[in-house]
């Protein structure tokens, strides 16, 4: 049986909680429509675009949900000197996310994502993307910002979506910094090779992820258990949390396992769930909760996003009334 009043306890100590999030900034944008026939030219359905809507992704998506729930994000990263770029930094100011320790690079076009929803189902989705390591000046600005802010925050998220931000060594470094300070750091990874986040307090690999990098088939808790050591012991974290979508997570922590089952009634959208898992936990480890209490209360709030269409955020409330529905069922 939970302890509802000791979850109460750690959700509202995270407000104000001071979070740097470093990693590939993404614009995600939504077209919605719907389908009455089928195109003459192709097998394909015809969208008849009713709306269009814009959100911050990837990185940008973790600074929402740190906001929505409560704390204050310090988000830090790179986007093109460009109209997609002006976009990404407008809703984030309407979002009241600051945009200061934001880089822009004129070599560099921003990451964006278009996914083409009709009858609240994904249609296909479109990318624009550059994957290049970051180089030269737009490199020493972001470590440079990022050093800056760490001085004064609670935790470090580093979120990597595989857009260059940080590959060439970056996270590596920044870790490296992070632990020099004393600072929690964890990383929702997606680089094969997950060495190149040794050191790092926490690595939110998903399913897939952690396949990829341990090379075994993640079926029954059994293998994840497997894997997971693999995991720890080729790459050095202090804490693994394997996200396994409808079978819940896992966590391996202080030499223990544990499987914590999903509290999800319904999966609609598994869209930026990775990010509400890494700024939940964090944000609860800011507040003094111990690694397993943080891992269930991200269990909560990854329940609550992907019972959302779209990118989605995540507020306190509503983790509250998803802990509160699973004590009572």
């Amino acid at each position: 049986m939970m302890n509802l009043e000791k979850y109460e306890d750690i959700l509202s100590r995270i407000k104000g909680r001071r979070i740097v999030v470093v990693g590939d900034l993404i614009l995600d944008k939504f077209v919605w429509g719907k389908v009455t026939r089928i195109s003459p030219e192709a097998p394909v359905p015809v969208v008849e675009v009713e709306r269009e809507t814009i959100r911050p992704g990837g990185a940008a998506n973790v600074a929402v949900n740190i906001a929505s729930l409560g704390g204050i994000p310090l988000l830090a990263g790179v986007a093109g000197d460009d109209e997609e770029g002006e976009r990404l930094h407008a809703v984030l100011r309407q979002m009241g996310i600051s945009t200061d320790e934001l880089v822009k690079d004129p070599n560099r076009r921003t990451s964006v994502k278009q996914r083409i929803i009709a009858r609240h189902q994904q249609v296909c989705r479109t990318d624009h993307e550059f994957r290049e390591p970051l180089d030269g000046d737009a490199r020493k600005s972001l470590v440079t910002r990022v050093s800056e802010v760490m001085e004064a925050a609670d935790g470090v998220i580093l979120s990597d979506y595989a857009k260059g931000t940080l590959a060439g060594g970056m996270a590596r470094e920044l870790i490296g910094k992070a632990r020099e300070m004393g600072r929690f750091i964890a990383v929702d990874p997606k680089n094969k090779d997950l060495s190149v986040y040794a050191g790092a307090s926490l690595l939110t690999p998903n399913r897939k992820e952690a396949e990829q990098s341990s090379g075994m088939i993640l079926d029954s808790d059994e293998a994840v258990e497997r894997a997971g050591r693999q995991i720890l012991e080729d790459n050095f974290p202090e804490n693994l949390l394997i996200t396994r979508g409808e079978d819940g997570m896992s966590l391996f922590s202080g030499n223990k396992c544990t499987h914590l089952p999903t509290f999800s009634l319904e999966v609609f959208d598994v869209t930026g769930a990775g990010d509400t898992v890494i700024a939940m936990f964090v944000l609860a480890e800011a507040a003094g909760a111990g690694k397993l209490d943080s891992a269930a209360l991200s269990n909560h709030a990854a329940s609550v996003a992907v019972s959302k269409l779209g990118t989605a955020s995540v507020t306190v409330d509503e983790i509250r009334e998803n802990i509160r529905a699973h004590h009572q069922s």
